[in-house]
Protein backbone atom coordinates (compact mmCIF):
# COMPACT_ATOMS: atom_id res chain seq x y z
CA UNK A 1 0.00 0.00 0.00
CA UNK A 2 1.42 3.55 -0.58
CA UNK A 3 1.85 6.29 1.70
CA UNK A 4 0.14 9.32 2.44
CA UNK A 5 2.56 12.28 1.40
CA UNK A 6 2.02 15.66 2.17
CA UNK A 7 4.43 18.67 0.39
CA UNK A 8 4.69 21.80 1.71
CA UNK A 9 5.99 24.79 -1.05
CA UNK A 10 5.20 28.14 -1.41
CA UNK A 11 4.16 27.91 -5.07
CA UNK A 12 2.48 24.94 -7.33
CA UNK A 13 1.12 24.60 -10.37
CA UNK A 14 1.62 23.55 -14.65
CA UNK A 15 2.58 27.58 -15.35
CA UNK A 16 4.74 27.82 -12.16
CA UNK A 17 7.80 27.23 -13.70
CA UNK A 18 10.80 27.67 -10.97
CA UNK A 19 13.26 25.62 -9.23
CA UNK A 20 12.19 24.55 -6.42
CA UNK A 21 8.70 24.80 -7.13
CA UNK A 22 8.80 22.61 -10.45
CA UNK A 23 11.00 20.22 -8.23
CA UNK A 24 8.58 20.06 -5.58
CA UNK A 25 5.76 19.04 -8.72
CA UNK A 26 7.77 16.59 -10.91
CA UNK A 27 8.88 14.77 -7.29
CA UNK A 28 5.04 14.67 -6.16
CA UNK A 29 3.82 13.38 -9.44
CA UNK A 30 6.39 11.06 -10.05
CA UNK A 31 5.29 9.40 -6.32
CA UNK A 32 1.53 9.39 -7.42
CA UNK A 33 2.71 6.81 -10.38
CA UNK A 34 4.73 4.82 -8.21
CA UNK A 35 1.72 4.34 -5.85
CA UNK A 36 1.79 7.23 -3.14
CA UNK A 37 -1.22 9.36 -2.75
CA UNK A 38 0.48 13.29 -2.75
CA UNK A 39 -1.22 15.93 -1.45
CA UNK A 40 0.85 19.70 -2.29
CA UNK A 41 0.27 22.24 0.36
CA UNK A 42 0.68 25.60 -1.12
CA UNK A 43 -0.19 29.28 -1.44
CA UNK A 44 -2.70 30.91 -3.85
CA UNK A 45 0.10 32.75 -5.65
CA UNK A 46 1.63 32.08 -8.67
CA UNK A 47 4.28 35.23 -9.04
CA UNK A 48 7.15 34.83 -6.27
CA UNK A 49 7.86 38.66 -6.70
CA UNK A 50 4.57 39.78 -5.39
CA UNK A 51 3.27 36.52 -3.81
CA UNK A 52 -0.24 38.13 -5.16
CA UNK A 53 -3.12 35.56 -5.18
CA UNK A 54 -3.61 34.44 -8.56
CA UNK A 55 -5.43 30.62 -8.42
CA UNK A 56 -8.44 30.51 -6.94
CA UNK A 57 -7.73 28.91 -2.84
CA UNK A 58 -9.54 25.55 -2.12
CA UNK A 59 -8.89 22.46 -3.68
CA UNK A 60 -8.06 21.11 -7.15
CA UNK A 61 -5.99 18.14 -8.38
CA UNK A 62 -3.42 17.78 -10.96
CA UNK A 63 -1.27 15.28 -12.57
CA UNK A 64 -3.39 13.08 -9.97
CA UNK A 65 -1.37 15.50 -7.20
CA UNK A 66 -4.13 16.76 -4.84
CA UNK A 67 -3.89 20.39 -4.27
CA UNK A 68 -4.76 22.40 -1.30
CA UNK A 69 -4.03 26.66 -2.25
CA UNK A 70 -4.86 29.20 0.66
CA UNK A 71 -4.82 32.60 0.46
CA UNK A 72 -1.71 35.06 1.20
CA UNK A 73 -2.82 37.88 3.34
CA UNK A 74 -0.09 40.38 1.77
CA UNK A 75 1.73 41.09 -1.43
CA UNK A 76 5.09 41.50 -1.51
CA UNK A 77 7.31 45.07 -2.10
CA UNK A 78 9.97 43.80 -3.46
CA UNK A 79 12.03 47.02 -3.51
CA UNK A 80 11.29 47.63 0.51
CA UNK A 81 11.72 43.89 1.31
CA UNK A 82 15.54 44.00 -0.85
CA UNK A 83 16.71 47.04 1.19
CA UNK A 84 15.03 45.31 4.90
CA UNK A 85 16.96 42.41 3.66
CA UNK A 86 20.47 44.54 3.04
CA UNK A 87 19.47 45.81 6.53
CA UNK A 88 18.89 42.76 8.49
CA UNK A 89 21.95 40.64 6.68
CA UNK A 90 24.83 43.33 7.90
CA UNK A 91 23.67 44.68 10.61
CA UNK A 92 23.21 43.65 14.28
CA UNK A 93 19.38 43.21 14.84
CA UNK A 94 17.19 41.46 16.78
CA UNK A 95 14.97 37.91 17.17
CA UNK A 96 12.10 40.29 15.86
CA UNK A 97 13.87 41.45 13.36
CA UNK A 98 14.44 38.14 12.03
CA UNK A 99 11.00 37.33 12.20
CA UNK A 100 9.65 41.12 10.65
CA UNK A 101 11.98 39.86 7.98
CA UNK A 102 10.39 36.46 7.37
CA UNK A 103 7.04 38.07 7.37
CA UNK A 104 8.11 40.13 4.75
CA UNK A 105 9.54 37.53 2.96
CA UNK A 106 6.80 35.76 2.23
CA UNK A 107 4.64 34.26 1.01
CA UNK A 108 2.64 34.76 4.51
CA UNK A 109 -0.31 32.95 4.26
CA UNK A 110 -1.58 32.09 8.60
CA UNK A 111 -4.44 29.91 7.06
CA UNK A 112 -1.52 27.69 5.23
CA UNK A 113 0.07 27.02 8.16
CA UNK A 114 -2.98 26.21 10.27
CA UNK A 115 -4.07 23.49 8.09
CA UNK A 116 -0.88 21.92 8.00
CA UNK A 117 -0.73 21.57 11.91
CA UNK A 118 -4.63 20.35 11.88
CA UNK A 119 -4.21 18.08 8.62
CA UNK A 120 -0.90 16.38 10.02
CA UNK A 121 -3.07 13.44 11.22
CA UNK A 122 -4.24 12.77 7.51
CA UNK A 123 -0.34 11.74 6.32
CA UNK A 124 2.27 9.80 6.66
CA UNK A 125 4.86 12.26 6.12
CA UNK A 126 5.14 16.32 5.56
CA UNK A 127 8.20 16.64 2.85
CA UNK A 128 8.90 20.49 2.96
CA UNK A 129 10.58 22.65 -0.53
CA UNK A 130 13.24 25.01 -0.12
CA UNK A 131 14.07 26.21 3.74
CA UNK A 132 14.15 29.97 2.80
CA UNK A 133 10.09 30.64 2.87
CA UNK A 134 7.40 31.72 5.41
CA UNK A 135 5.46 28.66 4.83
CA UNK A 136 8.98 26.45 5.58
CA UNK A 137 10.08 28.21 8.37
CA UNK A 138 5.66 28.27 10.18
CA UNK A 139 5.05 25.34 8.50
CA UNK A 140 8.16 22.99 10.27
CA UNK A 141 7.01 24.51 13.86
CA UNK A 142 3.68 23.31 13.27
CA UNK A 143 4.08 19.57 12.16
CA UNK A 144 4.96 17.53 15.35
CA UNK A 145 6.39 14.60 14.07
CA UNK A 146 8.95 13.88 11.78
CA UNK A 147 9.49 15.70 8.65
CA UNK A 148 11.86 15.81 5.62
CA UNK A 149 13.64 18.89 3.80
CA UNK A 150 14.82 19.20 0.53
CA UNK A 151 16.73 22.58 1.16
CA UNK A 152 17.41 23.78 -2.47
CA UNK A 153 19.94 25.70 -0.96
CA UNK A 154 23.00 28.12 -1.82
CA UNK A 155 25.59 30.32 -0.56
CA UNK A 156 23.66 33.74 0.49
CA UNK A 157 23.00 35.89 3.28
CA UNK A 158 20.00 34.07 4.39
CA UNK A 159 21.86 31.26 5.79
CA UNK A 160 23.73 33.51 8.53
CA UNK A 161 20.27 34.54 10.26
CA UNK A 162 20.00 32.90 13.72
CA UNK A 163 16.65 31.87 13.06
CA UNK A 164 17.75 29.45 9.97
CA UNK A 165 19.32 27.45 13.20
CA UNK A 166 15.75 26.09 14.16
CA UNK A 167 14.91 25.69 10.77
CA UNK A 168 17.94 23.53 10.06
CA UNK A 169 17.16 21.61 13.77
CA UNK A 170 13.61 21.21 13.00
CA UNK A 171 13.58 18.18 10.10
CA UNK A 172 14.29 14.21 10.78
CA UNK A 173 15.83 14.12 7.39
CA UNK A 174 17.67 16.03 4.48
CA UNK A 175 17.25 15.06 0.86
CA UNK A 176 19.76 17.55 -0.59
CA UNK A 177 20.33 18.24 -4.11
CA UNK A 178 23.95 17.66 -4.66
CA UNK A 179 27.03 16.46 -2.21
CA UNK A 180 28.59 20.27 -2.92
CA UNK A 181 25.34 22.06 -1.24
CA UNK A 182 25.23 19.63 1.81
CA UNK A 183 28.90 20.78 2.45
CA UNK A 184 28.40 24.03 2.30
CA UNK A 185 25.53 23.44 5.10
CA UNK A 186 27.07 20.67 6.84
CA UNK A 187 29.69 23.80 7.25
CA UNK A 188 26.85 26.40 9.67
CA UNK A 189 24.33 23.47 11.01
CA UNK A 190 24.49 20.21 12.36
CA UNK A 191 23.25 17.15 11.04
CA UNK A 192 24.33 14.41 13.33
CA UNK A 193 21.31 12.05 13.78
CA UNK A 194 19.56 12.88 10.76
CA UNK A 195 18.84 11.19 8.51
CA UNK A 196 20.32 12.35 4.85
CA UNK A 197 20.93 11.64 1.15
CA UNK A 198 21.86 13.13 -2.34
CA UNK A 199 19.22 13.00 -4.33
CA UNK A 200 18.35 16.22 -6.80
CA UNK A 201 15.69 15.19 -9.19
CA UNK A 202 15.23 12.94 -12.64
CA UNK A 203 14.91 13.03 -15.97
CA UNK A 204 14.09 11.06 -18.39
CA UNK A 205 16.49 10.32 -21.09
CA UNK A 206 14.14 11.18 -24.75
CA UNK A 207 14.46 9.13 -27.92
CA UNK A 208 15.03 11.08 -30.96
CA UNK A 209 14.55 15.16 -30.32
CA UNK A 210 13.64 16.80 -33.55
CA UNK A 211 16.26 19.00 -33.83
CA UNK A 212 15.84 19.68 -37.50
CA UNK A 213 12.16 20.79 -36.86
CA UNK A 214 13.18 22.94 -34.24
CA UNK A 215 15.52 24.60 -36.45
CA UNK A 216 13.27 24.89 -39.35
CA UNK A 217 10.66 26.05 -36.93
CA UNK A 218 12.67 29.25 -35.84
CA UNK A 219 14.73 29.89 -38.79
CA UNK A 220 18.14 29.00 -37.32
CA UNK A 221 21.22 28.11 -38.99
CA UNK A 222 24.56 27.78 -37.89
CA UNK A 223 25.83 27.11 -34.68
CA UNK A 224 23.99 28.04 -31.45
CA UNK A 225 24.05 27.35 -27.60
CA UNK A 226 21.30 27.96 -25.50
CA UNK A 227 20.46 29.27 -21.96
CA UNK A 228 17.30 27.68 -20.27
CA UNK A 229 15.65 29.00 -17.40
CA UNK A 230 13.93 32.29 -15.83
CA UNK A 231 15.89 35.17 -17.73
CA UNK A 232 17.19 37.59 -15.01
CA UNK A 233 19.93 38.88 -13.97
CA UNK A 234 19.95 36.54 -10.72
CA UNK A 235 20.57 33.74 -12.61
CA UNK A 236 23.83 35.35 -14.27
CA UNK A 237 22.15 36.47 -17.43
CA UNK A 238 23.30 39.48 -18.03
CA UNK A 239 27.20 38.80 -17.37
CA UNK A 240 25.92 35.50 -20.21
CA UNK A 241 24.51 38.50 -22.33
CA UNK A 242 27.69 40.69 -22.27
CA UNK A 243 30.01 37.89 -22.45
CA UNK A 244 28.40 37.04 -25.94
CA UNK A 245 28.11 40.09 -27.09
CA UNK A 246 32.05 40.23 -27.08
CA UNK A 247 32.31 36.73 -28.54
CA UNK A 248 29.97 37.77 -30.96
CA UNK A 249 32.11 40.25 -32.30
CA UNK A 250 34.80 37.96 -33.37
CA UNK A 251 32.71 34.81 -33.75
CA UNK A 252 29.57 36.46 -36.00
CA UNK A 253 27.96 33.01 -36.99
CA UNK A 254 27.46 32.09 -33.57
CA UNK A 255 23.68 32.82 -32.20
CA UNK A 256 22.51 32.45 -28.84
CA UNK A 257 19.05 31.25 -27.79
CA UNK A 258 17.28 32.27 -24.57
CA UNK A 259 13.91 30.23 -23.96
CA UNK A 260 11.97 30.43 -20.39
CA UNK A 261 10.28 33.36 -18.13
CA UNK A 262 11.47 36.66 -19.33
CA UNK A 263 12.30 38.93 -16.47
CA UNK A 264 15.06 41.53 -17.83
CA UNK A 265 15.41 43.48 -20.94
CA UNK A 266 16.99 41.96 -23.89
CA UNK A 267 19.42 43.84 -25.75
CA UNK A 268 18.91 44.34 -29.44
CA UNK A 269 21.24 41.72 -31.12
CA UNK A 270 20.99 40.21 -34.36
CA UNK A 271 22.42 36.81 -32.91
CA UNK A 272 20.34 36.68 -29.60
CA UNK A 273 17.39 35.26 -30.19
CA UNK A 274 14.06 34.58 -27.50
CA UNK A 275 12.21 31.92 -28.81
CA UNK A 276 9.72 32.38 -24.68
CA UNK A 277 7.99 29.19 -23.14
CA UNK A 278 8.43 26.20 -25.06
CA UNK A 279 6.69 22.70 -24.93
CA UNK A 280 8.97 20.31 -23.11
CA UNK A 281 9.20 18.49 -26.53
CA UNK A 282 10.62 21.66 -27.94
CA UNK A 283 13.12 22.18 -25.56
CA UNK A 284 14.48 19.14 -25.72
CA UNK A 285 15.20 19.63 -29.58
CA UNK A 286 16.75 23.03 -28.40
CA UNK A 287 18.89 21.40 -26.26
CA UNK A 288 20.00 18.90 -28.74
CA UNK A 289 20.59 21.54 -31.45
CA UNK A 290 23.13 23.24 -28.96
CA UNK A 291 26.30 23.15 -29.25
CA UNK A 292 26.36 23.69 -25.66
CA UNK A 293 23.86 24.38 -23.28
CA UNK A 294 25.06 27.66 -20.92
CA UNK A 295 24.44 27.79 -17.51
CA UNK A 296 25.70 31.17 -16.11
CA UNK A 297 24.24 31.07 -12.63
CA UNK A 298 26.65 31.85 -9.54
CA UNK A 299 23.90 31.00 -6.80
CA UNK A 300 22.53 27.25 -7.38
CA UNK A 301 21.69 24.11 -5.87
CA UNK A 302 21.76 21.56 -8.61
CA UNK A 303 20.52 23.06 -12.29
CA UNK A 304 17.73 20.83 -13.34
CA UNK A 305 18.74 22.24 -17.36
CA UNK A 306 22.32 20.60 -16.80
CA UNK A 307 21.01 17.83 -15.96
CA UNK A 308 18.20 17.38 -18.82
CA UNK A 309 21.25 18.99 -21.26
CA UNK A 310 23.46 15.88 -20.26
CA UNK A 311 20.52 13.58 -20.53
CA UNK A 312 20.74 14.51 -24.58
CA UNK A 313 24.07 14.03 -25.22
CA UNK A 314 24.87 18.23 -24.97
CA UNK A 315 27.65 19.26 -23.37
CA UNK A 316 27.40 22.12 -21.08
CA UNK A 317 29.26 25.31 -19.97
CA UNK A 318 29.05 26.32 -16.50
CA UNK A 319 30.06 29.36 -14.15
CA UNK A 320 33.24 28.09 -12.52
CA UNK A 321 32.17 29.75 -9.47
CA UNK A 322 28.97 27.15 -8.42
CA UNK A 323 30.06 24.31 -7.11
CA UNK A 324 27.32 21.88 -7.89
CA UNK A 325 27.63 23.28 -11.56
CA UNK A 326 31.15 22.14 -11.22
CA UNK A 327 30.32 18.74 -9.81
CA UNK A 328 28.62 17.90 -12.61
CA UNK A 329 31.40 19.45 -14.94
CA UNK A 330 33.95 17.30 -12.89
CA UNK A 331 32.41 14.25 -11.67
CA UNK A 332 30.39 13.72 -14.88
CA UNK A 333 33.23 14.83 -17.22
CA UNK A 334 31.05 16.38 -19.23
CA UNK A 335 31.59 20.32 -19.91
CA UNK A 336 33.80 23.18 -18.97
CA UNK A 337 34.00 26.07 -17.20
CA UNK A 338 34.52 29.78 -17.38
CA UNK A 339 35.32 33.29 -14.92
CA UNK A 340 35.10 35.59 -16.95
CA UNK A 341 34.94 36.78 -20.30
CA UNK A 342 38.13 35.75 -21.82
CA UNK A 343 37.79 31.91 -20.79
CA UNK A 344 34.03 31.91 -21.92
CA UNK A 345 35.10 32.31 -25.52
CA UNK A 346 38.18 30.33 -25.12
CA UNK A 347 35.79 27.57 -23.84
CA UNK A 348 33.68 28.56 -26.63
CA UNK A 349 35.69 28.21 -29.36
CA UNK A 350 37.07 24.85 -28.60
CA UNK A 351 33.22 23.52 -28.10
CA UNK A 352 32.38 25.21 -31.34
CA UNK A 353 35.99 24.04 -33.43
CA UNK A 354 36.43 20.40 -31.38
CA UNK A 355 33.32 17.98 -32.47
CA UNK A 356 35.29 15.04 -30.64
CA UNK A 357 35.08 17.05 -27.27
CA UNK A 358 31.63 17.48 -27.62
CA UNK A 359 30.86 14.07 -28.41
CA UNK A 360 33.08 12.56 -25.38
CA UNK A 361 31.27 15.17 -22.92
CA UNK A 362 28.14 14.76 -24.13
CA UNK A 363 28.58 10.66 -23.79
CA UNK A 364 30.16 10.87 -20.38
CA UNK A 365 27.01 13.54 -19.70
CA UNK A 366 24.92 10.85 -20.75
CA UNK A 367 26.63 8.14 -18.56
CA UNK A 368 26.42 10.25 -15.50
CA UNK A 369 22.51 11.03 -16.20
CA UNK A 370 21.92 7.24 -16.33
CA UNK A 371 24.00 6.93 -12.93
CA UNK A 372 22.74 9.32 -10.73
CA UNK A 373 19.91 10.81 -11.81
CA UNK A 374 16.92 8.59 -13.50
CA UNK A 375 13.32 8.47 -12.05
CA UNK A 376 13.66 5.12 -11.06
CA UNK A 377 16.92 6.40 -8.95
CA UNK A 378 15.15 8.58 -7.53
CA UNK A 379 11.54 7.71 -6.47
CA UNK A 380 13.36 5.02 -5.02
CA UNK A 381 15.41 7.07 -2.65
CA UNK A 382 12.35 8.81 -1.48
CA UNK A 383 10.97 5.85 -1.24
CA UNK A 384 13.79 4.95 1.15
CA UNK A 385 12.43 8.33 3.19
CA UNK A 386 9.24 7.15 3.22
CA UNK A 387 10.15 4.12 5.07
CA UNK A 388 12.32 5.52 7.17
CA UNK A 389 10.69 8.02 8.43
CA UNK A 390 6.53 6.99 8.62
CA UNK A 391 7.91 3.74 9.69
CA UNK A 392 5.69 1.95 6.78
CA UNK A 393 7.13 -1.15 5.34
Amino acid sequence: MGARVAFVVQRYGAEVMGGSELHCRIVAERLVRAGHACTVYTTAAKDYITWRNEYPAGESVLDGVKIKRYLTDKERDIVSFNAYSDWVFFNPHTDADEKEWMERQGPCSPRLIEAIGREEKDHDLFIFFTYLYYNTYWGLRAVSGSPALVPTAHEEPALGLEMMKEVFARPAAFMFNTEPERDMLARRFSFEGKYQDIVGVGVDIPENPDVRGFRERHGLQGPLILYAGRIEAGKGCAELLAYFQAYSRENPDMTLVLIGNLLMELPSHPRIRYLGFVSPEEKTAAMAAALATIHPSHLESLCMAAIESLAVLTPILVQETTPPLMQHCLKGRAGLAYGNAGEFASALDLLAEDARLREVLGRNGRVYVENHYTWPKIVGKYETLIRRLSGLS
